[in-house]
């Protein structure tokens, strides 16, 4: 099998894979980075490619997926308030709350 084949893994964790391409595509992300981004964090999230068999599953960490959440206007919070959308000043706000909570 060589590099790169995809036929080890589900159709699911190509759904997946497709979904977060495309989004990563729509914020501008250029397409073999957005697939390489994409199959990475599928990778991080499943294990990798899925073989069949009774008791050979793993649960999934969604961690990754949380990240890029998470991370989301950071870019745009440090934007004058005039160039901010309203969720990169959200973003902000909940930044400052949680360093004010961590002292």
């Amino acid at each position: 099998m060589p590099r790169g084949d995809k036929s080890s893994y589900t159709d699911k964790q190509k759904r997946q894979a497709e979904h977060i391409e495309e989004g990563y595509e729509h914020r501008g992300v250029g397409k073999a980075e957005a697939e390489r981004r994409a199959w990475a964090t599928v990778n991080a999230e499943t294990g990798g490619g899925k073989k069949s068999g009774s008791g050979r599953g793993k649960a999934e960490n969604h961690a990754p997926a949380r990240k890029g959440g998470r991370m989301g206007g950071a870019a745009a919070a440090h934007r004058p308030a005039a160039a901010r959308s309203a969720s990169a000043m959200k973003a902000a706000a909940t930044r400052r709350r949680n360093a004010e909570k961590r002292g």
